[in-house]
């Protein structure tokens, strides 16, 4: 087995952990920090939705992802008149994943915009930006029903995303970056709680690889997609606690 991991095990996910209500003015706000990759993550709702949905009684959410300029060792070029074709790969990503959490019916007309920003970039931003996502999305959604502007959570599923890769033929959880720059074979996996897909994005960097080291894969990310789920629900049931004593504002 490859020797690139002193300090970690081959199945076990960086350090990860949230700072909830980041920033003051939006619905809800999320640092999350996997490793050395930090995602600051804000959900806003508003009321109305676009014109393909209007008078049909369904909600709507959108996703945006943008990487800060300072957030790569090499300062990288802020994206104004036009997105690049990574980012708006990776926020489609986004906002199909968070999408098949809701059922929008119970939703309403109402919008929800998921904005990720990369402050900090070690790999895994896209997966940071799920599941950092789900927390702001869940918490906001707690905020509506807390004010009365929903009877019930739209919410469905439970949602993840992790990384997985092969290294000289091993399969490794959750790359850092000089590991996913070294990987034969780099998979991004989304899951639900229920431990159905939602994406597998994977391809082989060199060479090709077989399905049985595939199934490998995807079972180390439901793994580790299932221990971030964990860690999600414990932020979400602290930050609810929190709020019930009055430590965090509506």
């Amino acid at each position: 087995m490859p020797q690139i991991r002193p300090h970690r095990q081959s199945n076990q996910l960086r350090e990860v952990s949230f700072q909830s209500d980041f920033t003051k003015f939006s619905t809800s706000s999320v640092l999350i920090c996997c490793g050395d990759t930090r995602v600051l993550c804000t959900a806003s709702i508003k009321d109305g939705v676009p014109k393909f949905l209007t008078g049909t009684g369904t909600g709507w959410l959108t996703a945006e992802y943008r990487m800060l300029p300072g957030a790569t060792p090499q300062r990288h070029e802020r994206e104004v008149l036009k997105l690049s074709g990574r980012t708006q790969e990776i926020q489609r990503l986004i906002g199909r994943s968070l999408r098949s959490t809701l059922n929008f019916a119970v939703l309403g007309e109402k919008t929800i915009s998921i904005d990720t920003d990369v402050i900090q970039a070690d790999a895994g931003t896209r997966t940071a930006s799920i599941t950092g996502g789900y927390v702001a999305l869940a918490q906001a959604i707690h905020k509506l029903i807390e004010r009365g502007e929903l009877s019930a959570s739209p919410i469905v599923c439970q949602v993840a995303a992790v990384s997985v890769g092969l290294i000289e033929g091993a399969a490794f959880l959750d790359l850092d970056y000089p590991e996913d720059v070294a990987a034969d074979v780099d998979f991004n996996v989304v899951m639900t709680d229920n431990r159905e897909l939602i994406e597998v994005q994977g391809t082989a960097e060199s060479g090709s690889f077989s399905r049985y080291q595939m199934n490998e894969l995807l079972d180390l990310a439901e793994t580790g997609t299932q221990e971030l789920m964990t860690i999600q629900n414990t932020e979400i049931d602290r930050w609810i606690q929190s709020k019930k004593s009055g430590r965090i504002e509506s």
